[in-house]
C-alpha cells in the first residue's frame, strides 16, 4: 500500500525509480495517443476499455483508465494485501495524465495516417517500452494485472493465461462496440509487439548460448573453455542409458563468437563428442552482468 515507510523517493534508487516512471509513462502514453487511440485499436486492459468509451461516449481515455484503476487497486488491496506501493499509484496516474495531455495537444489524428498496420506495431513497441521502464522501477499501471493476480489466487490458473484471457475479452468488447472485425487483428498485433518489447527490455538483450557437451575427452575441452575462452564451466555427473557408463557432462554459457570457436576446437579434440546448444535470454554472474545489475 502507499505507506511512508515504503516511500524512499529521496534515495538514489528512489530518484531513479521516479525518472523511470516518468519516462515510461510518457513513452507508453505516446504509443496510445499517437498510434493506438486514433485508430480505435483496443490492446486489452483498462485503457483498452477506455479507448472504446472515448470513441463511443467522448470520455477522455486517460481519465477513464484511471477511474477504472482506482476500484481495482482497492479490490487488489482487499484480496491480495497491501502490496501496491507508491510506484503503482504514480505509474498509473502519470500514464493517465500523459495520455489525456498528448491527446488534447495533438488531437484525434494518427501520427501515421492511412496505415493502421504500421501504427499498431509502433503503438505496441512504445507501449511495451514504456511498460518495461515502469516495471524496471518496480511499478505497474494496474488494470488487468490486478484482476489476473486475484483470479490466480482463486483459480490457480497460470498468470500468463489469465492475462491473455482478460485482454482477449477486452479486444472482443472493442470489436463488438466498433462493429469492425479487422480491429481484432490490429489489436492482437499491438499486444504481441508490446509483450515482445517488454521481454526484450526487462529480461535484457544479453543473449547467450548454453552448451551441454558429452565427451570422453571432457578434461581437454574444459581446459580450452577455461584457458582459451576464459569462461567458467560446470561438470554435471551423468550416466549413459545405452551402455550404463558414467559420464561427465560439461555445461557452459557462451557468446555466439565463443560458441563458434568451441565448436571448431571440439571437432579437433573429439569429433565423436555430443553437444547440445540452447538459447539463453540473459546471463548473470561472474564474467557476465552482476546479479545486482538493474540496468536496462
Amino acid at each position: 500500500m502507499f505507506l511512508l515507510s515504503d516511500y524512499m523517493a529521496f534515495s538514489k534508487r528512489g530518484i531513479l525509480d521516479i525518472v523511470l516512471l516518468i519516462a515510461g509513462s510518457l513513452i507508453m502514453a505516446s504509443g496510445y495517443a499517437f498510434f493506438v487511440v486514433p485508430y480505435r485499436i483496443v490492446p486489452g486492459g483498462v485503457f483498452g476499455i477506455a479507448i472504446v468509451l472515448y470513441h463511443t461516449l467522448g470520455l477522455p481515455t486517460g481519465t477513464m483508465g484511471l477511474v477504472m484503476n482506482v476500484p481495482l487497486i482497492i479490490w487488489g488491496i482487499k484480496e491480495l494485501g497491501p502490496k501496491f506501493g507508491w510506484r503503482t499509484i504514480l505509474g498509473m496516474t502519470l500514464t493517465a495524465f500523459f495520455i489525456d495531455t498528448l491527446t488534447v495537444w495533438w488531437g484525434d489524428v494518427p501520427l501515421i495516417e492511412d496505415d493502421m498496420l504500421i501504427s499498431s506495431l509502433y503503438g505496441g513497441v512504445l507501449i511495451g517500452a514504456g511498460l518495461a521502464f515502469i516495471f524496471k522501477a518496480k511499478g505497474t499501471t494496474g488494470g488487468s494485472d490486478i484482476v489476473a493476480q486475484i483470479a490466480y489466487k482463486k483459480s490457480k490458473i497460470p498468470m500468463g493465461q489469465l492475462i491473455i484471457l482478460i485482454d482477449t475479452l477486452v479486444v472482443v468488447f472493442g470489436v463488438i462496440a466498433f462493429r469492425d472485425v479487422k480491429l481484432a487483428l490490429y489489436s492482437v498485433l499491438t499486444i504481441y509487439a508490446t509483450a515482445k518489447v517488454i521481454d526484450s527490455i526487462t529480461v535484457g538483450l544479453n543473449f547467450r548460448k548454453g552448451v551441454f557437451i558429452v565427451s570422453n575427452k571432457y578434461e581437454e575441452i574444459a581446459s580450452y573453455i577455461l584457458k582459451k575462452l576464459r569462461r567458467g564451466a560446470t561438470y554435471l555427473h551423468g550416466k549413459g542409458i545405452y551402455k550404463n557408463d558414467e559420464k561427465e557432462i560439461i555445461f557452459a554459457a557462451l557468446s555466439r563468437r565463443e560458441l563458434v570457436a568451441l565448436q571448431d576446437k571440439i571437432k579437433i579434440i573429439d569429433p565423436e563428442a555430443f553437444m547440445t546448444v540452447i538459447d539463453i535470454r540473459d546471463v548473470r554472474g561472474e564474467g557476465f552482468k552482476a546479479l545486482t545489475d538493474d540496468s536496462i
